[in-house]
């Protein structure tokens, strides 16, 4: 439980709209592997296997996490809340599994302030690195 509790409200704008994740607003503290703009763009996850295994490795890692939430989840997307630990800001992120270009798609941001010390880019690498393994 985080001392304080900084988690705002969370986003109307999640979720997949013609398979496609919500660009970053214009702060630096979000990163989205279908974003264009260079600042904000992360690559995708990728993965060997079948589609349906990655996503249940994924799920099994967020699951492994203790400071994640899975909200809501269905067959190819997956929306999480991760709360930091001492004063309890919430980052919405988002998994889009797109089987056919065999990636997963990634969408990590802060709901509240501007800079996030790149905590949203490292979380996508720890997770692609725990994907990978």
């Amino acid at each position: 439980m985080p001392l304080f509790s900084l988690s705002g409200q969370q986003p109307t704008t999640l979720g997949l709209k013609k398979n496609q994740l919500t660009p970053c607003p214009n702060t630096p503290n979000c990163v989205c592997s279908q974003d264009p703009d260079p600042g904000h763009q992360i690559d995708p996850l990728t993965f060997t296997g079948s589609p349906k295994e990655a996503f249940a490795q994924l799920k099994s890692i967020l699951a492994e996490t203790k400071n994640a939430e899975i909200i809501n989840e269905t067959r190819n997307y997956i929306y999480a809340e991760f709360t930091s630990s001492l004063l309890g800001f919430v980052d919405d992120v988002e998994f889009y599994l797109d089987g056919r270009a065999k990636v997963i798609q990634v969408r990590s941001a802060s709901r509240l302030g501007q800079s996030d010390l790149g905590a949203n880019r490292s979380r996508i690498n720890g997770i692609r690195k725990k994907l990978k393994a």
